[in-house]
Formats: C-alpha cells, structure tokens, sequence
C-alpha cells in the first residue's frame, strides 16, 4: 500500500513542474490583459485551438505512460525504451501533419467560431507564430511521459521553472519591447512561449543522457519504425488521445459561447480560466500519481492496493482543495487584478470566480477518481464515460451561452455538472467493473 509519504514523493514534482508551466499561463494573461481586451480575448481563442491538437499528443503520451508505468512495475524495463522512441518518432510525424494543416486552414477554422474581426485577426497573429511549438511540445510530454511512467518526477520540476523562467522573460521583452527588442505584442507572446519548449526539450535530452540508465531502459536502441509496436501503444492510447481532445474540444465550444456574448464576457473567461487551471494545479498533479501508481500496482500483481490508493488520494485532493478554496473566496478581487488592473473587470470576474470554486470542491475528488479508472488500462470505458458526461456540459453551454445567453456565471455552472458526472461515472466503473485482470 502506497503511504502518504510515497504519494507526495512523486506528487510533489509534478506539482511544482505544473505550477511552473501554468506561470507561462499566468503571465501571458497577466502581459496580455494589460495591453488590450482584444489581445486577451485573441490570446484565449488561439491557445484553445493551440491546446486542442496539443491535447491530442498528450492523450497519447498517457497511454504511454500507463504502458510505461506497468512495464515498470513488472520490472520489463527494457521495453520502457521502445515506447518511448517510437511515441516520439509518431508525434514528431503528428506535429508535421497538425502544422501543415495549421498553417493552411487555421484562420478558415477561426474565421467560423470568432464573430469579432478584431479579435479574429489578433488570433490569426497568435497562430501564425504559435503553432511552430507543435514540434516541441509533442516530443515533451512523451519525455514527461517516461519520468512518470518511471517515478522519476522530480525531473519535471527542473524543467518546467527552466521553461517558465524562459518564457517569462521572453514574454516581457517581446510583448512590451524592452531592451531593445521589438514591441510584439500578442505575437510576442506567441513566439516566448515557442522558443520556451524548445529549451524545455534540449533540457531533457541534456539530463535524461546523463543521468538515467539508458542501456537498462533500452533508449538506446533506435530503430526504424515499429508499427506493430506503435499498434499495441495506440490499442491504448487511441481512446485517452480522443478523451483529451473532446474534453477540450468542449471547452473551446464554452468559449465560442461566451465570444458570442462580447468582448467583455470573453476577457472574464479568459481570466477565471487562468484562475480555474491554476487552483487544478494540486489536483492534476496527484491525479497524475495516482495514473501511474495504478498502473504500477497492477503490473507489480498488487491489485489490492488500487481501490485503498485511490480513496486515500482523493482525501488528500478534496483536503488541498478546501484551503485553495477558502484562500480565493476571502479574497477573488485580489486574485483577478493579479491579470488586470481594469476595476470594472475585476468586478464582473468575480461572481464566475465564486463559482469554479465551487466547481473545484467537486473536480478535486472526481479527477483523482477518474485517473484511477485510466490507469486500469481501459481507457476504451474512461473515453465513453467521459463522453457521456460531455454530452451534458455542451447542452449546458449551447442553452445557457448561445440560446438564452445568461451571464458568464452561470455559463461556468457546466463545470459542476461536468465533475458531477464524472465522478458518479468513475465510483460505479471502480465498484462494478472487472477491470483487476486488464491486459495491456
């Protein structure tokens, strides 16, 4: 059985690695809300679309990792390596492909969802510099992948403050053009936030070479491609790349939604969205760990320990997110002038605000809860669950946003039937499915 101890040993660094990647987050906003609502609102819709193909390379990377995860605890390491490589070599093929299509029918794709020509052509800008980050970003979470699979996660830490170190100054000297650099603006934004993955990826090769083992991981042995391999990766990973990609997909729809109510609407969702990711924080780091604990377990024969990890974890999460909650509650206007110095602004985030926080209380059991069902291996029933409920947050939004076009406060209401759903979905698979003898 896991302790408290083992799960915050691996919790921890991801937490930490999170928190400095969501920093590029914060700051973009934060730089971004300070030259115009435009440029927020642009920068929101161009890192949606940004974070729906990325979301297609990190649903694969998890079905790495819980395939890297259960060779680790069989202690098969020598094929840890193989996934690895080839994961990288298919995103690498996948990035190729995205930015192609990127950068021929990105704008025709935008031009349908944005009714603001200003906002449009600011997220036309974003987009053009952007979507390089494709290349990058898709072979780090398949690094990230490994060091989770492994329990080797204080890696992650190192990484992402190095990448948001890099950002955060690059975000400040191209935005605003200090130092003689040019005045960019929300292209600046873009392009910081490019070159940060690529220090982020020499990073990792620098560190993974010179510190892991790679004859007992066999990262050594590159091969050409191995597509029967790649077959039994994706048999996994197929449904976490789709679960990932429509649990986003819907988000982008909620801000399409909120667009259509104004400039000012999609300004407060850009900014309680940067609050909402960063309170996930805790809870996405040992959602993560109890992924990979799962797998590990399973594959070490140790089925008996999965339910009791998970539960314990999920106690840990809901405790965490009950001191994030009451720190935000007591004070959300001081939260949301952190992204703008706008009174007016500040007073309309924060009744949304109120409202993901209430979200969360239920979001922090619900994530943990299902991160254990994905790291079972059947991530074919994670995908239709999450579907499911997916189908009732974009009802949600399409009435509540587009049809009877209530506040944004209510809008953010989805999210608590989101997690509802999820977590009634995820408590009857773990009590009721057979899931104990997954083969993967």
């Amino acid at each position: 059985m896991y302790t408290n101890r083992n799960i915050w040993n691996v919790s921890y660094p991801i937490f930490l690695s999170l928190l400095a990647q969501n920093v590029i987050n914060v700051t973009d906003t934060a730089f971004l809300g300070r030259v115009g609502e435009v440029e927020l609102g642009a920068s929101a819709m161009g890192g949606l679309y940004y974070i729906c193909a990325f979301t297609i390379a990190f649903g694969f990377s998890t079905g790495s990792q819980i395939v890297i995860g259960r060779r680790n605890g069989e202690g098969r390491y020598d094929q840890i390596g193989p996934v690895m490589i080839q994961g990288v070599f298919f995103l690498l093929s996948l990035a190729a492909i995205l930015f192609l299509f990127s950068r021929f029918f990105a704008g025709d794709v935008m031009r349908v969802l944005i009714s603001s020509d200003a906002i449009l052509n600011a997220t036309e800008e974003f987009l053009d510099w952007r979507v390089f980050g494709f290349f990058f970003s898709f072979v780090n979470v398949m690094f990230r992948a490994l060091f989770i699979g492994i329990t080797r996660t204080k890696v992650l830490t190192l990484n992402a403050v190095l990448m948001a170190m890099t950002n955060v100054l690059l975000d400040y000297l191209l935005i605003f053009g200090h130092a003689g650099f040019p005045k960019m603006g929300i292209q600046g934004a873009a392009i910081a936030s490019v070159i940060a993955e690529a220090v982020s990826i020499l990073f990792f090769v620098v560190y993974t070479r010179l510190t892991v083992d790679i004859r007992k991981y066999a990262l050594n042995q590159i091969r050409s491609f191995d597509f029967g391999l790649l077959k039994r990766v994706l048999d996994i990973s197929v449904f976490t790349m789709l679960q990932y990609f429509l649990s986003i997909a819907t988000w982008f729809m909620f801000f399409i939604a909120v667009e259509h109510l104004g400039q000012r609407e999609l300004a407060v969702a850009n900014i309680v969205r940067s609050i909402y990711v960063v309170m996930l924080i805790p809870v996405n780091s040992l959602a993560t760990t109890t992924n990979t604990f799962v797998s590990n377990s399973i594959g070490a024969g140790a089925i008996n320990q999965v339910i009791p990890t998970i539960w314990n974890i999920c106690k840990l999460s809901l405790g965490i997110m009950v001191v994030f909650a009451a720190i935000v509650s007591l004070m959300p206007g001081w939260v949301v002038s952190v992204y703008t110095n706008d009174a007016s602004l500040v007073a309309a985030s924060v009744p949304s605000v109120y409202v993901i926080v209430g979200s969360l209380l239920i979001g922090s059991v619900a994530n943990v809860a299902f991160n254990g069902v994905s790291g079972t291996g059947n991530t074919r029933s994670a995908l239709f669950m999450e579907a499911a409920v997916l189908i009732l947050y974009v009802l949600f939004v399409y009435v509540a946003g587009m049809r009877l076009r209530l506040p944004v406060a209510v809008c953010f209401l989805t999210e608590a039937i989101y997690y509802s759903g999820l977590l009634v979905a995820s408590v009857i698979y773990l009590k009721k499915a057979s899931w104990q003898n997954k083969r993967i």
